[in-house]
């Protein structure tokens, strides 16, 4: 792997699959997509855009489960080879920090962090309007709603997986009531997970890559690495027949994660098969959740595909931060400081 590496456990039942014989690219789909299909659950039409960790030498995850009335809410689920999920019938029953129960109103696009002993969930949930929501669990069993992260409006919360200068930090996209507008990435600090403050804009829009020219939002959880926070995220343009969906990634500097070290110009990964380009919401490719084993420097990405379906694709860490920084080109509103 050179002297590139990341930061982590070995992960030894890491799914994987080497490259295809005469694939090029830098990122490749698992041969077996999509690893989940329509109507998974009896309440459900559709599981996709979920999280998925390691957890007691097997995998569990938050799932985004689109139920029949069209209604989005979380379910746990378990996993023994990464692939093969066992998905549970019910949404996940929250209770607050006192014990009561708490139902979200609506709850999509999950993304999990462990920090310390504890796994910390986010989605977007209903607060008045699309907001950041938040909750914990030890087991995936029990899981405790916590107070949410914003206020309307925001999407796509994604927590780094520890401190940085003694903060936590949260990477996020305000945004209106719809789906388009304020299409920056930000990042926010906390010295407690309750109160959050000192928001810059880490990443724009747009510049000579029209595929991400609409709007950009974070994906998974940012890997440490030697090189930088290695962090995937989706891209949208508007073409003809609607919105398109695409995957990129950038690093940010160790020390201060709002400043962008390279970004690479080009897409990774693109709506082009089936399960990508037909399904609830055509043409989506939206990267979610990642597995790596840090000694081999292997990483399998998990992304929802057309709003249907849950997919995998892999890569291999020095072969795409060579490609990152090859491809780089920073954008001028790219680690703007507000100071």
């Amino acid at each position: 792997m050179g002297n590139i590496s990341m930061v982590g456990e070995p992960l030894k039942n890491l799914p994987w699959q080497a490259r295809p014989r005469g694939c090029h690219d830098v990122v490749w789909r698992h041969t077996g997509n999509p690893i989940t299909q329509w109507n998974p659950v009896p309440k459900a039409a559709r599981v996709f855009n979920s999280a998925v960790v390691p957890f007691r030498g097997a995998f569990a995850g938050v799932f985004r489960a689109d139920h029949c009335n069209t209604g989005a809410l979380l379910h746990a689920g378990r996993s023994r080879d990464g692939l093969k999920w066992t998905i549970e019938p019910e949404p996940i029953r929250w209770k607050d920090e006192d014990g009561r129960p708490f139902e979200p109103g609506y709850a999509y696009d999950p993304r999990v962090v462990r920090i310390g002993d504890v796994h910390y969930i986010t989605w977007c949930t209903h607060f008045g309007g699309p907001a950041i929501g938040f909750g914990m669990t030890r087991d995936f069993k029990e899981f405790t709603r916590l107070e949410n992260l914003t206020i309307p409006f925001n999407r796509n919360g994604v927590l780094f997986p520890r401190k940085v200068n003694g903060r936590y930090l949260l990477l996020n996209r305000p945004s209106d009531d719809g789906h388009t507008p304020f299409g920056d990435i930000y990042i926010s600090e906390s010295p407690d997970l309750v109160y959050w403050g000192r928001h810059r804009r880490v990443m724009t829009r747009s510049g000579s890559s029209w595929w991400q020219g609409l709007k950009i939002g974070p994906g998974p959880i940012p890997i440490e690495t030697s090189e930088g926070w290695l962090l995937f995220y989706h891209g949208v343009c508007r073409t003809c027949s609607g919105y398109v969906y695409s995957m990129g990634a950038a690093l940010l500097d160790l020390e201060r994660p709002a400043k962008v070290l390279y970004r690479a110009r080009g897409y990774l990964l693109t709506p082009e098969k089936d399960y990508e380009t037909v399904g609830f919401v055509p043409n989506v490719v939206f990267p979610c959740a990642t597995l790596q084993d840090a000694p081999s420097g292997r990483i399998a990405i998990y992304y929802g595909s057309a709003d249907t379906y849950v997919a995998v694709a892999y890569t291999q860490l020095d072969e795409l931060v060579a490609h990152i920084k090859s491809d780089s080109e920073l954008l001028p509103g790219d680690a703007e400081d507000f100071r």
